[in-house]
């Protein structure tokens, strides 16, 4: 996950944006670490003060000032214990999990899984093979610094929104694809603050409420203890992000 833009159009440091009792960073942190078995990894910009993470978050730091995502990239992919990462910005705060694993899934025999959506490519919501590492770093000490570079020399599978869509389990829960939706400027952020919060089936019940986080959903249903189950996995961060279509079971 890339932390270390400058955020010249919002005006202040995305990352530490409020979001619905965390931040943009760390929302969109544990967005994809429902979403992977490996770990989480933050890029940050030398000397830049994040805000608080999670446990097991790896942060790193891109010590070269200037030079874009590409960079961030290599230092990020060099890091990941895994063969392949998925790679986002920190501004997704409607970044779905089925969305990450779907793009994940479609690496396969390819180097790069680069969805094609919403008018544009998204090289910040895309899979990468970690093994790119030298190539990404070879491509910024020549200057290209741009990501079209980087996939001029390796095998890319683009994924428009037909393709994306085709998944069922993805066009359930996210049929606008607004796990492409980043915050750019004050307006964005402030839109995005007033969308409603997603609904989720909550068990026992089974009941439907609107809510952010595990801990919302708890407040909903006015419960002060419980043991939570997400994904099929324990959830015992109360922060952890909902989405749309989610079943969360409180004990």
């Amino acid at each position: 996950m890339l932390a270390g833009g400058r955020s010249v159009r919002m005006g202040r440091a995305k990352a530490a944006l409020e979001w619905h009792g965390s931040t943009l960073l760390a929302r969109t942190v544990r967005a994809v670490a429902r979403a992977v078995d490996g770990p989480v990894v933050v890029v940050r910009a030398a000397g830049q003060r994040l805000p608080s993470l999670p446990p097991g978050v790896d942060v790193l730091e891109d010590e070269q000032v200037g030079l874009g995502p590409l960079h961030g990239m290599a230092v990020g992919l060099a890091a990941v214990r895994a063969d392949r990462a998925f790679v986002t910005a920190t501004d997704a705060p409607f970044l779905h999990p089925v969305f990450v694993r779907r793009v994940v899934a479609a690496l396969e025999d390819f180097d790069v899984a680069l969805p094609v959506a919403r008018g544009f490519q998204q090289p910040l919501a895309a899979a990468y093979a970690t093994s790119l590492a030298p190539l990404v770093g070879s491509l910024v000490a020549d200057g290209r610094l741009k990501p079209a570079f980087l996939f001029e020399h390796c095998r890319v599978v683009r994924l428009d929104e037909a393709t994306l869509l085709a998944d069922p389990a993805l066009v359930a829960v996210d049929p606008e694809l607004e796990s492409l939706v980043n915050v750019n400027e004050p307006a964005d952020y402030e839109a995005a603050l007033t969308r409603p919060a997603p609904l989720v089936t909550v068990y026992p019940g089974p009941v439907t409420v609107a809510a952010w986080t595990i801990a919302e959903a708890a407040d909903a249903l006015s419960l002060t203890s419980y043991a939570a189950t997400l994904d099929g996995r324990p959830a015992p961060d109360p922060l952890t992000p909902l989405s749309p279509g989610d079943t969360l079971h409180l004990g």
